[in-house]
């Protein structure tokens, strides 16, 4: 039986396509290795830059793939892999922000870019205020989302607790459909239902990852499986404004 879960990635490859952008691999140093979405043809940006940070998401494209079409019109188009999601991986022990965004900013000059708005949702929100701070020169504006400055102790154990978690771990590594499905009500606003089928299929994707992958957030991953598998590409009109507005 096909792995839906699995099957939703040539279907974003070809609808990435559609709206001019492919994945490119670029060397940081060696042992560490990042992937971008961006335009198909990699040249010095023209247009103003826009580089959109995922949050605790498998891949950047998952989370940004219907704002991608509405801004490549106006903008040049960055969507990184953080190290460790996706197609970027690395053999260093650091997994914090500052090492995500030094890494990031060194990938993107190699691409050519100079200067760029940066936009952060969740996680990448931390990324992006650490880019900011470390590296004014190039950060022109910040648009974040659903973030906070910083992860504290006192802020991560507050929060488990409300929702009834005892770890970061038990929340965001299930080994259960149960335990998916309890992912899934605290990270969506509104409540929604999916089929058992699609959190198994989630599941045993997940469990092939190597041990540097992460999970992707449920939410974000069915959402895109169910809209793609019937062909349907409407970029988010509102997307362009916002960035526009800046």
């Amino acid at each position: 039986m096909v792995n839906l879960v699995a099957a939703q990635k040539p279907l974003l490859n070809l609808l990435m396509k559609m709206a001019g952008v492919k994945t490119h691999t670029v060397e940081i140093e060696p042992g560490t290795v990042m992937n971008f979405w961006a335009e198909v043809t990699l040249k010095k940006p023209t247009k103003p830059v826009v580089v959109l940070v995922h949050g605790f998401a498998g891949e950047g494209i998952v989370t940004w793939q219907f704002q991608v079409g509405a801004l490549t019109k106006n903008y040049s188009v960055y969507v990184p892999d953080l190290l460790f999601f996706g197609g970027s991986v690395s053999d260093s022990a650091d997994r914090s922000p500052r090492f995500q965004a030094e890494t990031l900013v060194k990938g993107l000059r190699k691409l050519g870019v100079e200067r760029c708005t940066v936009v952060g949702f969740s996680y990448g929100g931390m990324v992006a205020f650490k880019m900011a701070e470390l590296y004014p020169e190039m950060v022109r504006a910040m648009v974040v989302s659903g973030s906070i400055l910083a992860m504290t102790d006192s802020i991560s154990v507050e929060t488990l607790g409300r929702i009834g978690f005892k770890s970061s771990s038990e929340l965001l590594l299930p080994t259960s459909v149960k335990g998916l499905k309890a992912l899934l009500s605290v990270a969506a606003h509104k409540k929604l239902w999916f089929p058992d089928r699609l959190h198994k299929d989630f599941l045993e994707v997940r469990g092939s990852f190597t041990c540097h992958s992460l999970i992707i957030k449920i939410h974000f991953l069915l959402w895109f499986m169910l809209t793609s598998l019937s062909i349907r590409f409407s970029p988010s009109v509102w997307s362009s404004k916002w960035v526009e507005s800046l």
